[in-house]
């Protein structure tokens, strides 16, 4: 099929970038930036961007493909119903034995907190503080998103109090929140997926569709490159965390207590769990015109895309879902996240500790 095996001979570049990295600390800044744990096995290029256009397409471009039907315009989500869309994302930070959030301070003048999408990436910088200090009584804890998006990561000013893990509350000091960074960082393979989507234009995508099997080092060293230096967006390594979507792209989400079952977007942090999705999908379709679509991937910002959801707007927010990254599952059977969207799914922030620990939220 000729859309698979366009995707397969574009995943070699991403794969064989993957061989050729290693995982490295989120806080070690001795590796240069392009060195990233396990990059992404998914495509780019003609098969997978439709028309190869070399305009890149703004958010609103992105916003006309997702315009409803009818015209009609939905009214803004409110906070909560954004707090609520969040909710089931799970983000996993450093704390102590109690839940507490571990604050660093890489200088004299600043103090910061991580929040980490992937678990890989916070555990990684778990066994970095407990390499400095292997008495720190240290572990890794998982906050929903939703809880913590106002209350903390977005203008939070409530006082905290600062003390050196195990010490007694009587040596902390209070701050205001507001002296406090805190930093959401991305799966480095999906910022690195996101710039270089901005960037490989379709002469790139050709180029490395031609080398297949020979791909060298110089020509997936140069991709990489140019996503670093080029990209007009996602420069930052925290706070600018890329939202992948399929405009085309719907699923069932069955309904509950006899309700019909709902049509809705899915829109994903993962770009490989996106991906697997639309090749799982699209090998089961019988129909030659559906074998042949070539779908267009969009990434928006997704502070961007919250602050659009609190604006009335022609696209049905309400009818649009967050898909919690997830482990790739074996060869062609896809994300694990897959197409399940069932009402009796266990929740991704079920059995997770700490989600209410960090300053009581």
């Amino acid at each position: 099929m000729k859309f698979l095996n366009n995707i397969s001979v574009i995943s070699l570049t991403i794969l064989f970038i993957a061989r050729c990295s290693s995982a490295t600390p989120f806080l070690d800044t001795s590796k240069s930036s392009t060195a990233v744990s396990n990059v992404f096995g998914i495509a780019r290029g003609g098969g997978l961007f439709g028309s190869g256009s070399k305009k890149k397409e703004s958010a609103a471009e992105v916003k006309d493909k997702l315009r409803a039907e009818s015209g009609e315009t939905f009214p803004a989500l409110t906070q909560e119903e954004v707090e609520e869309w969040l909710g089931h994302i799970p983000v996993f930070a450093v704390t102590d034995a109690n839940g507490a959030g571990v604050v660093l301070k890489p200088d004299n003048s600043t103090s910061v907190m991580y929040f980490f999408f992937s678990p890989q990436m916070a555990n990684a910088t778990l066994a970095q503080l407990k390499g400095t200090n292997d008495e720190l009584d240290l572990k890794l804890s998982a906050f929903s998103l939703g809880k913590i998006w106002y209350k903390i990561l977005n203008g939070s000013t409530q006082d905290i109090k600062l003390k050196q893990p195990g010490a007694d509350d009587s040596e902390a000091e209070v701050f205001s929140g507001a002296n406090v960074e805190y930093r959401l960082v991305p799966d480095t393979r999906d910022l690195l997926g996101a710039r270089m989507l901005l960037t490989m234009s379709p002469e790139d995508g050709e180029e490395m569709k031609k080398a297949g099997d020979t791909m060298t080092p110089e020509l997936a060293q140069k991709a990489v490159e140019k996503a670093m230096t080029e990209s007009p967006e996602f420069k930052e390594n925290y706070n600018e965390i890329p939202v992948f979507l399929i405009a085309q792209m719907r699923m069932q989400k069955p309904g509950k207590d006899g309700e019909e079952p709902q049509t809705i977007l899915p829109m994903y942090f993962s770009l490989q769990n996106m991906v697997s999705t639309w090749q799982q999908f699209m090998a089961g379709q019988s129909d030659p015109e559906l074998k042949n679509m070539e779908p267009a991937i969009n990434v928006m910002n997704l502070h961007k895309l919250v602050d659009m959801m609190r604006e009335p707007s022609q696209i049905d927010f309400r009818s649009c879902l967050l898909m919690p990254p997830m482990p790739a599952g074996p060869p062609g059977m896809g994300a694990a996240s897959g197409a399940s969207l069932g009402g009796d799914s266990a929740s991704p922030m079920a059995g997770m500790d700490g989600g209410s620990t960090l300053g009581d939220i």
